[in-house]
């Protein structure tokens, strides 16, 4: 759960959407209660993302907004048995307990059966956590019991849409048939004319009553909140030719025509529901990611209580719980190796294929795979804490939330049904009062107008303008998570496809982040001392080139005293007081901030910095006595990113503290023309606001830490992560492995994204644009064309499906980065 200002986010299924009125209504009603700062439901996922003040709305405020809606909702839900309880008040700490746990949406503890009901949504908390809580509250919590999952809940919304769609086949089939037979030939079947509609009428009633009903339901709830959807159409549509036959059934002499439709109403319905079971099974397979997630959560880990094995289920598993890892075993949770070398496999995590050697003080991830070693590891972090949990709750965010491009398709939305309704009426009246008579057509006016007023109906199509863009972004950012790249939102996938400038910080982003010192150039007394008075220096930083002095003086076997005082510089350097000695370590800044001459020690100084070494002056007492230089080696995969980005036309700049000629010499070995040197930590962010100008949008890659300003700055901040570490908050997109080529594969993914949304949302514009007014009959006039109701519900139930599955295509997609030999050639 995010959290900013006291406020929360919370993601909850919703059932009984439709289209994207649907979503409009829900974000309205939820948009208007007092203390929600912001509401984004997605059609494609079937999840709201809500962000409120807890201080003035609660969480059962906004599941009241819904329902009120007419709208339902998914949650997890299990029982867990209580011991302990003894009284109410117990029954109440429990509850009190479990429901200041974020994520549980209620708890309802009885008493007579020792046990309690406890609604939580799984992004936000998992079993472990709720039991931990009732252990908080002094209770122990026993068995826990599933009574239903979102994944179970959508299972059996697809497998009602095939039983009503098969239900609907079984009468629409034979209804058809007939209609044609009654039509068409002489085969009667020896009925006469009332008694053919009376047979077509038993078959499209349980149609048009049980497999239609829901259409029904959802204009019902649609008019209760003055709004309108897809529901309306097709509820208005079918209901039209169903009650004009019905009319010719039981009233045949006071109608002016004789011919009955329960074929086009019964069809309909027929074609409509099998779009929606496909778009179901379409809509399962864009969310794929987030249940290869889900499954990758181990369900039994091998503890040590009491000095036994004792095998638990993985839920139930605590901080500092000793783990005993089997080659083949999935490793529980986080955890550090204790005893034992091995390798794990992470690739279900990072999407890094190479295994990753793992001895004693390595960190393990929850849900990797332990592969030829017995480990004996100690956990760190359980339940909604660890990498996994973490993975799952950002890309759950990520397809909850709605990218700028839709704005467009909801603007649109908003007023489509009740435009779409307001031409079938001017079309049929247009037709009825004039069109009819400027042409020869042998069918009775009223019918012939009537059937041009559903066609427009049922072929308008809402669905394909609601699910442009929130299936595109479902599978973009689950295809992200399985590479390794954890895209927050949909704004930033979209952001990212717009990027012009990349910066990168240096240290630990382009290099390797683990410098060694190169040289050691003493002006007065030995090589060993002055890496002696260094490592003295240093010895209280933190900062990556302290610890390359320090390796190297444990490598020559030198003990180091601690400094009597110790004084950072940031960006600068460090001031140490030792046996009665000033000792200044940093760079020409520092020197000059302490009016030092470093002319004594230019010649040195500029040779080292021309070979790209960084190098550190020392100074004792006001006079320099020596230089150490340190590199810090480019990872392999640094120039092949910034080659990428430049063949994408996308401008790489670096940004360091280095001195400028040791900048440059890392840019000309880059390839990166625009470096900008000589840059304190808190001044990165101006640098990206300069880079901004003129319009610019500027991605800023960077640790996540040292670089947070920046990241934040930035149009696209993107972290660089790792397997144990991957809630960066400052970054818009976190790269869990190590590798800088991910950028390019982000940049790459959020293109072809953005790509796919602009063909849903074109095709979706371009076929209701097309198709309503071709269902109005204006090719009539010049060609003879005209839709019929029936091939009219093909294609409205075609789009969405088409949408859907273009979207999924996605899935295919593999953002790669070309070698060298592949761009020569």
């Amino acid at each position: 759960m995010s959290e900013k200002e006291g406020r929360r986010t919370r993601i909850i299924g919703i059932t009984g959407m439709t289209c994207a009125t649907c979503a409009e209504t829900i974000e309205r009603a939820v948009g208007s209660l007092e203390g929600v700062a912001s509401a984004n439901v997605n059609l494609a996922s079937e999840k709201a993302t809500f962000t409120f003040d807890p201080e003035k709305v609660d969480i059962s405020d906004i599941e009241k907004a819904i329902k009120d809606s007419g709208y339902g909702l998914v949650s997890n839900e299990v029982n867990v048995k209580v011991k302990g309880m003894t009284c109410a008040a117990c029954v109440r700490a429990v509850e009190s307990s479990l429901e200041r746990l974020d994520g549980v949406i209620s708890a309802s503890a009885n008493l007579a059966t020792d046990s309690i009901r406890v609604r939580f949504e799984p992004g936000l908390v998992n079993i472990s956590a709720i039991k931990q809580a009732i252990s908080d509250a002094g209770y122990e919590p026993l068995e826990a019991v599933d009574l239903d999952t979102e994944r179970a809940e959508r299972e059996r919304e697809m497998y009602r849409q095939r039983n009503l769609l098969l239900f609907a086949l079984a009468f629409g089939i034979p209804t058809l048939v007939l209609s044609m037979l009654f039509g068409m030939t002489d085969v009667t079947f020896g009925l006469e004319k009332g008694a053919q509609h009376w047979v077509l009428f038993l078959l499209a009633t349980p149609v048009q009553v049980v497999a239609g009903s829901q259409f029904y339901i959802g204009t019902y709830k649609a008019l209760r909140n003055r709004s309108a959807n897809m529901d309306t159409l097709i509820a208005m549509g079918t209901s039209a030719a169903y009650l004009a036959s019905v009319a010719v059934v039981f009233l045949p002499d006071l109608v002016a025509f004789e011919d009955v439709y329960f074929d086009s109403s019964a069809m309909i319905i027929s074609l409509i529901l099998l779009g929606k079971y496909l778009e179901a099974r379409a809509k399962g397979r864009t969310s794929e990611a987030i249940r290869k997630l889900m499954d990758l959560q181990p369900k039994q880990a091998t503890v040590i209580r009491d000095g036994e094995e004792v095998r638990i289920p993985a839920e139930n598993v605590m901080v500092d719980d000793v783990l005993i890892i089997r080659p083949g075993e999935q490793i529980p949770t986080d955890s550090m190796v204790i005893e034992g070398h091995s390798s794990t496999d992470e690739s279900m995590i990072t999407g890094e294929s190479i295994p990753v050697e793992k001895d004693v003080g390595g960190e393990l991830i929850g849900g990797t795979l332990n592969q030829n070693g017995l480990l004996r590891a100690r956990a760190t972090r359980v339940g909604r804490d660890t990498a996994l949990a973490q993975i799952v709750r950002l890309v759950e965010e990520a397809q909850g939330s709605k990218a700028p491009i839709q704005r467009l398709a909801d603007r649109v939305a908003a007023y489509f049904v009740p435009t779409v309704i307001t031409i079938a009426i001017v079309s049929f009246l247009v037709w009825y009062l004039y069109g009819y008579y400027q042409f020869d057509i042998d069918q009775d006016v009223f019918v012939f107008s009537l059937s041009i007023f559903i066609t427009v109906l049922v072929i308008a199509c809402p669905c394909a303008l609601g699910l442009a863009t929130p299936t595109a972004i479902m599978v973009g950012t689950g295809k992200g998570a399985e590479n390794g790249i954890l895209i927050k939102s949909g704004a930033s996938l979209e952001q990212a496809g717009r990027i012009e400038v990349v910066a990168f910080d240096k240290t630990g982003t382009l290099t390797k982040g683990r410098p060694e010192v190169t040289d050691i150039r003493p002006m007065e007394g030995s090589r060993e001392h002055l890496l002696l008075l260094a490592a003295i220096a240093e010895k209280g930083s933190e900062h990556p080139l302290a610890d390359a002095i320090m390796r190297k003086a444990s490598e020559e076997g030198l003990e180091v005293p601690g400094a009597a005082r110790f004084l950072n510089i940031p960006g600068k350097g460090v001031s140490v007081e030792h046996e009665g000695s000033e000792l200044l370590l940093g760079n020409r800044k520092l020197m000059e901030q302490y009016a030092l001459d470093l002319e004594g020690v230019e010649g040195d100084l500029a040779d080292l910095e021309r070979q790209g070494r960084t190098v550190i002056v020392i100074a004792r007492d006001g006079v320099l006595i020596g230089l150490i230089a340190v590199a810090d080696t480019l990872k392999e995969s640094s120039p092949r990113t910034v080659r990428e980005l430049k063949r994408m036309g996308i401008e790489p700049v670096l940004i360091t503290g280095d001195n400028r000629r040791t900048a440059e010499v890392i840019g000309k070995e880059l390839g990166i023309e625009r470096v900008i040197a000589e840059v304190l930590p808190e001044d990165k962010a101006s640098m990206v606001r300069e880079l901004q100008q003129g319009g610019r949008k500027v991605a800023m890659v960077g640790d996540g830490v040292n670089d947070a300003p920046a990241l934040a700055v930035a149009d696209v901040g993107i972290a660089i992560g790792s397997g144990t570490d991957v809630a960066v908050e400052t970054g818009d997109i976190v790269l869990i492995k190590d590798d800088i080529t991910d950028v390019v594969a982000a940049i790459q993914l959020s293109r072809r994204t953005i790509a796919k949304i602009r063909q849903n949302l074109f095709w979706a514009f371009a076929y209701n644009s097309a198709g309503i007014p071709i269902a109005a009959g204006i090719l009539y006039p010049f060609f003879g064309v005209l839709l019929s109701p029936i091939i009219a519900a093909g294609a409205m139930a075609m789009s969405s499906v088409s949408v859907v599955s273009n979207a999924a295509l996605l899935k295919r997609y593999t953002p790669e980065v070309k070698m060298e030999s592949e761009v020569e050639a």
